[in-house]
């Protein structure tokens, strides 16, 4: 609680004074002003919710207030730069014909002004002043007067045309007159980590990836013989290019397969042997091809290829395929699916001219595992802004090591969503612009990641959470009832209820709410592990608060080292810059 005596200055000055001023309801209530008072809490304004709040009491004495003066009162807080004026109150004696608050002359009583005033960021060095002017109806006051509440003094003619002429001069004379009930703007509200609970999406990268290319050896039915001509194919040539190409790319391990086939028609054992046969002459055909790549081979055989078939028959314009499908998916036999799809005459004469040549063939398989660039590498190619040597990926991945300063993570997440504008590069780069203090781009991001086919309970989270972040408490209420656990609390932080927030959180956050519900055991709790500069400079403030300036010092040095920008940020923090040169030296 803060409390200053309203007008107390005025006792030093001379009745003359006020005499001359002519301001006659004033005078007289001059003389019996030591005992009206104001009081102010919180003393040190707290921003909560993109609000300061305070409740102003005035108390008047009795037998004090003139009858026929109207006193306004308006609650200015006042920073380098400017100010935001509150709303005004106005007081008025019992025989004043207005519609003010009346204040009995022999009763006194007391008011209380709850005033709200939008947060503007300069308020965090800022004072809270009452200005207040007075009406009389007889003498210079028939107007409403500015009165200097720290000498008594009304304005003199030079400082009237000054107050009237309005402008920069005009505050500034202004600001004299006033008197100061509240020093500062406690913003630890806005340390709140929102970003830190955002969900970033998995980028499915991985570092070995599987390539498979295949080429086939065709044979003649019933024959394990290869021509000259199926050795020679385009098919077959490209396959042992791939192969060439991959073979001195020491990031590739090529595993090369042989696997020989038979048609499903004819009998179930000679079709295995011939499968078999395939399998080896496929086998030398192979190692011929790619004898000067140095590679193993592994040869296999696999009889009938009922799954051969059913694919190439689904991806046929043959009439009534999804017959012969039924018919496959009806019978396990080998022999009862021939058996039943030869009883289809006209079918099956289609199945021997499209399908069943396909099937006579030793499959050359080459199953490549490539490995990918390494972090390190990916990181060089982000901070020389080759973007275009990165897939999405690459991309996505190389934001989530840690590889990366907040910079280069926000400019190769901007360069992903540019190029692919998938969902999860805008969500990615959402949660990334967060983590830079970029809350108004965040939303931006999440509100595209929605629209390009987003989730919206999948980013519903993130939603709730730059809403906060940005002050619009009521927008995240939309977002927050299905949000998680931690959101949630978040949310009550971001109201003020601190002491809900400090139950559900871990970590920073709850240290944060902890600091702001004075619990400070529990809040260096909290941070008790937490190495980061922000962590060291909560517990500069928790220490502060405990008149530990030792370990004050300590963590705020520490502090300052890891982020040179609370070098100029604790000068301005209402929890430590009357301490910093004193207690506190840096």
């Amino acid at each position: 609680m803060f409390m200053k005596n309203l007008f107390k200055v005025l006792t030093v000055c001379t009745v003359a004074v006020m005499t001359l001023s002519s301001c006659n309801c004033f005078t007289k209530m001059a003389k019996n002003q030591d005992d009206i008072a104001l009081t102010c809490v919180p003393e040190v304004l707290v921003l909560n919710n993109g609000k300061v709040d305070a409740a102003i009491t005035v108390t008047f004495p009795e037998k004090y207030f003139n009858a026929k003066a109207v006193l306004k009162v308006t609650p200015v807080v006042v920073f380098e730069g400017g100010e935001v004026v509150g709303t005004t109150q106005y007081f008025q004696g019992v025989k004043v014909e207005d519609n003010y608050t009346v204040i009995d002359k022999a009763m006194g009583g007391q008011y209380t002004m709850n005033v709200t005033f939008p947060y503007d960021a300069r308020m965090a060095n800022s004072e809270l002043q009452i200005r207040a002017e007075i009406k009389c109806p007889k003498g210079s006051c028939k107007e409403f007067t500015l009165i200097n509440l720290n000498n008594g003094a009304m304005p003199t003619t030079e400082e009237a045309e000054i107050l009237a002429a309005g402008g920069d001069a005009a505050l500034k004379l202004a600001r004299t007159f006033g008197i100061t009930v509240a020093y500062g703007v406690n913003t630890m509200q806005r340390d709140l980590d929102f970003s830190a609970a955002m969900e970033s999406m998995a980028s499915g990268y991985k570092n070995v990836t599987n390539e498979v290319t295949k080429a086939n050896y065709m044979y003649s039915i019933s024959s394990s013989n290869l021509s000259k001509k199926a050795m020679q194919s385009e098919e077959v040539e490209a396959f042992k290019q791939k192969a060439t190409e991959q073979s001195g790319n020491e990031r590739i391990k090529q595993n090369i397969y042989v696997n020989g086939y038979a048609s499903p028609d004819g009998p179930e054992k000679f079709n295995d042997k011939l499968a078999a046969a395939r399998s080896k002459s496929g086998e030398k055909a192979a190692e011929k091809l790619l004898k000067d790549l140095g590679l193993a081979l592994d040869a296999s055989s696999y009889g009938e290829d009922w799954e051969g078939f059913k694919e190439l028959v689904a991806a046929s314009n043959i009439e009534d395929k999804q017959l012969i499908l039924s018919v496959l998916n009806s019978y396990e036999s080998s022999t009862e699916r021939e058996e039943q799809i030869k009883n289809m005459s006209k079918v099956f004469e289609a199945l021997k001219e499209e399908i069943l040549p396909q099937l006579r063939r030793a499959q050359l398989v080459n199953s490549s595992d490539i490995t990918g660039k390494t972090d390190d590498e990916m990181a060089a190619l982000v901070r020389e802004a080759k973007f275009a040597e990165l897939n999405e990926l690459e991309m996505l991945h190389i934001a989530s090591t840690g590889k990366l300063s907040q910079a280069e993570k926000v400019a190769v997440l901007e360069a992903a969503a540019k190029e692919y504008k998938s969902v999860v590069a805008y969500n990615n780069l959402g949660v990334a612009y967060a983590e830079a203090g970029e809350g108004e781009k965040a939303a931006e991001a999440f509100a595209v990641a929605v629209k390009a086919g987003g989730n919206a309970t999948e980013i519903n989270n993130n939603l709730a959470l730059v809403n906060l972040m940005n002050g619009n408490t009521e927008a995240a209420k939309s977002y927050s009832a299905n949000a998680s656990k931690e959101t949630k609390a978040l949310a009550a932080a971001a109201e003020g209820n601190y002491a809900q927030a400090q139950s559900q959180l871990e970590g920073y956050n709850a240290a944060i709410a902890a600091t702001m519900n004075a619990d400070y055991t529990a809040a260096k709790q909290f941070v008790a592990n937490d190495t980061t500069a922000k962590a060291d400079y909560l517990r500069a403030v928790i220490a502060t608060k405990q008149g530990d300036f030792t370990t004050a010092t300590a963590e705020l040095k520490s502090a300052i080292a890891k982020d040179a920008t609370y070098a100029e940020r604790c000068k301005e923090d209402v929890n430590l810059r009357k301490y910093i040169g004193n207690e506190i030296a840096l």
